[in-house]
């Protein structure tokens, strides 16, 4: 390929995480991805988008995903919108010959999830899907550790996603509180952790115990648009909440492994609070998305009188580092904006066939299996917390 064209449909905070990320694919690890062309970002809001497309450089901004779709000379899409919209919109890139990354969860039901792995498996397109936290430098490491037999035999993992900004009953009924069961906490950040695990200590077999809960049950509907999180004016009608706030519920991992996971969307204090811990016969590691260029390992030192947890610092030794970060030295932070990027120039790897890619990214068949894993928990939790098997991964 001489370039690749991409374009991002969505203007919202994880739209330009997406943008930011294409801008930046070409300036990290090594040689051999094509010049990539910016070419245009679309959103219905299209002031939203026009905002977007300036701040990022993208040619232009589009009112609709179907202009994207008409457009011959965009080659990749990023689809980061709501989730019910997710199967229309890359059945339509796919049949215009593009390639596709998809945020998470992979689609508003089971059966549209489904029908979107039918459609990965009959193209030659690149189908992925936005697991960003694979990219973390610190994550990767953990899963290093683990993989290395580093921990000795696993006792225990134990997953976190906490979040506020659903805490304020005054924030506008935007579509992440709608679709049912499973489609809050969970599928929204729920997600994430569910993979994080999976791809840290390996597949889930089952889930049990599971309980889920609203504390919100009423919202002011919006008066107009909203982006993201973000507040927005809202009139004096309330709509019903029609998903979870909190969930909590056990795992057994295929191996065996215990795990307990909780995620909630409205927990004071905690803006973006993913982390876990996983324990071993002979070591424990520990990550907080809050400290994202460290984490906690521990193991049994020879001499006990210094044994303990210690901090690692993030640096050219952990996955992602050498390569991806300007300055290569320990200790010069990095996050949110720099995984987007890993995960771009990953993405754009598969579009270009390069010859030494970075890991490729994960499949609609990989988000199809967090969505069966988050329908088991609700499954859990309709039963009294029954034990609910989970489909084994393809």
């Amino acid at each position: 390929m001489n370039s690749i064209s991409v374009a991002v449909i969505g203007a919202g905070m994880a739209g330009r995480s997406h943008a930011a990320g294409y801008r930046n694919a070409g300036t990290v690890f090594g040689a051999g991805l094509p010049p990539v062309r910016l070419a245009a970002i679309a959103d219905a809001n299209l002031a939203l988008g026009e905002d977007a497309a300036r701040r990022y450089g993208f040619e232009k901004a589009l009112p609709s995903w179907e202009a994207v779709a008409e457009d011959p000379s965009i080659d990749a899409v990023s689809v980061v919108v709501g989730n019910a919209l997710h199967r229309p919109i890359t059945e339509a890139l796919v049949a215009a010959g593009k390639h596709v990354l998809c945020e998470k969860p992979l689609a508003g039901s089971l059966a549209d999830a489904r029908a979107m792995v039918e459609l990965e498996r009959s193209t030659g397109a690149v189908t992925a899907v936005g697991y960003t936290f694979r990219r973390s430098p610190a994550i990767a490491a953990i899963r290093d550790h683990v993989r290395n037999g580093e921990l000795g035999d696993l006792t225990l993992f134990s997953g976190r996603y906490w979040c506020d900004y659903a805490t304020d009953p005054n924030g506008p009924l935007s579509w992440r509180y709608r679709g049912g069961p499973g489609s809050g906490a969970l599928g929204d950040i729920g997600a994430h952790v569910i993979d994080a695990a999976e791809y840290v200590v390996g597949p889930i077999a089952s889930v049990s115990g599971a309980a889920l809960s609203t504390q919100i049950g009423k919202r002011p509907l919006p008066l107009g648009a909203v982006v993201g999180h973000n507040a927005a004016p809202v009139s004096d009608e309330l709509g019903e909440v029609e998903n979870e706030d909190t969930a909590t519920f056990t795992a057994r991992f295929a191996t065996g492994l215990v795990g307990t996971f909780s995620v909630s969307r409205t927990a004071f204090g905690l803006p973006n609070g993913l982390g876990f811990d996983v324990v071993g016969l002979r070591g424990r590691a520990g990550f907080d998305q809050h400290r994202p260029a460290e984490y906690l390992f521990d193991d049994a030192q020879p001499h006990p009188r210094t044994r303990g947890a210690r901090q690692v610092i993030a640096g050219p030794q952990l996955p992602y580092f050498a390569g991806g970060y300007p300055m290569e030295a320990p200790g010069v932070g990095g996050g949110n904006a720099e995984m987007f990027t890993f995960q771009a120039r990953a993405f754009l790897d598969q579009v270009a066939g390069v010859a030494d890619p970075l890991p490729a990214c994960a499949s609609f068949a990989d988000a199809l299996r967090t969505m069966e894993i988050i329908q088991a928990v609700v499954e859990s939790d309709r039963a009294d917390g029954a034990a609910v098997a989970v489909p084994e991964a393809s």
